[in-house]
């Protein structure tokens, strides 16, 4: 098995859609810019990847997003497609499903743009992982998780049932995966950014980076703490 697909689902981090949860405590415009500086790093580390084509489903409006000109840029470097579905379980699901179709017989390793301190190492340690287990899960800290890979995309279906963002949507991931007969490996633990806490914490993990820039920039003082969690 060579190469492989890495799934980028993401969301243009337009002021108002995007990380609602941390624009709460930060402000939507704030929230907005960090929420393009971390699917700024995330797509730079997959287009990166090591004999890997990057794949990104896409909503909302680039136009109006935060940091456009560099968002279009990056996503100029990516086999781009619109989400489908009604619900976040069934847009994963058909993302996944899409990939199947494009890109028949690759494996994939997918992720959202909640982490940016994923690297082109770690997204290819997820796809070699395939070579001896059926999928791989990374769980994240707050109970769900950060990268999905799976040797046959179109397994993937099983997360329509899932119910996401809750405290136990990695175990109810693996089960799913695990009641379709898959053998599923572990990927590292890892933060994803929910919070101003969150933000605050991976920045300190990836020093220099947009993330770490954008956090220092919109947050100010105690920008980098660090976080002690697998990276």
């Amino acid at each position: 098995m060579s190469g492989g697909v890495v799934l980028v689902v993401a969301k243009a981090p337009v002021a108002g859609e995007a990380k609602t949860r941390l624009a709460a405590s930060v402000g939507a415009a704030a929230a907005a810019r960090l929420a393009a500086a971390s699917l700024l790093d995330t797509l730079e580390a997959a287009v990166r990847t090591s004999a890997a084509t990057t794949a990104v489903a896409f909503t909302g409006d680039v136009t109006i997003a935060e940091e456009r000109a560099e968002l279009v840029e990056l996503l100029g470097r990516c086999a781009v497609f619109d989400q489908r579905g009604s619900g976040f379980a069934e847009r994963l699901a058909a993302a996944h499903a899409d990939v199947a179709e494009r890109y028949a017989g690759a494996p994939v390793v997918q992720i959202g743009m909640d982490s940016p301190q994923v690297t082109p190492g770690l997204l290819a340690s997820a796809l070699s992982r395939l070579h001896t287990a059926d999928a791989a899960l990374g769980p994240a800290t707050d109970g769900g998780w950060w990268a999905l890979a799976l040797r046959d995309p179109r397994h993937a279906e099983v997360l329509a049932g899932v119910p996401m963002s809750t405290s136990d949507t990695a175990a109810a991931t693996r089960a799913a995966l695990a009641g379709r007969g898959l053998d599923v490996a572990s990927l590292p633990l890892m933060s994803d950014v929910d919070t101003e806490e969150d933000a605050r914490a991976v920045a300190g993990t990836v020093p220099g980076s947009r993330f770490a820039r954008a956090v220092e920039a919109e947050l100010g003082a105690g920008s980098t703490v660090r976080w002690d969690g697998a990276q």
